[in-house]
């Protein structure tokens, strides 16, 4: 799967135990990030993440590009309590884009750390392989296809 990971600065350091915790089952899956919340969890797990610009310089946005070409499957977004957040009850531009491509694309989508442990738990039983059918040029399906040839 592929798995796309954005963290306001409230939220890093959950995102980093979250990751810390489930780091078995996601190190079997393709990552991205926005910079720093990359950073931050490849150093505490040694994850392999590639890491994209970072939020305010438009890592929000390639995400969302990502998701709108259909090569994104999840998309952990710790949102916090920050201006730039939804302290003032709305959410950014960015932020409403991504959650209505998410929407659009069928892109599972956590908010939150329970929701997130429901998707991983869910990706380790395997309930997810849909997917593949939905998203059969992904990095992902595309070695696993390798692999059973």
């Amino acid at each position: 799967m592929e798995i796309a990971i954005i963290a306001d600065d409230s939220k890093k350091e959950l995102i980093t135990q979250f990751c810390i915790a489930y780091c078995g089952i996601l190190s079997k899956h393709s990552i991205c990030a926005t910079s720093t919340t990359g950073t931050y969890i490849s150093e505490a797990t040694g994850l392999k993440i590639e890491k994209l610009l970072s939020g305010a310089h438009g890592g929000e946005q390639q995400i969302a590009s990502r998701i709108a070409y259909d090569e994104i499957d999840i998309l952990f977004y710790f949102r916090g309590n920050s201006p730039q957040s939804s302290l003032y009850g709305e959410d950014t531009s960015a932020s409403q884009t991504l959650l209505r491509l998410c929407d659009v694309h069928n892109v599972l989508l956590a908010t939150n750390i329970a929701t997130a442990e429901t998707i991983v738990s869910a990706l380790e039983r395997g309930d997810l392989d849909y997917r593949e059918f939905i998203n059969p040029r992904s990095e992902y399906n595309l070695k696993k296809k390798k692999k059973s040839l």
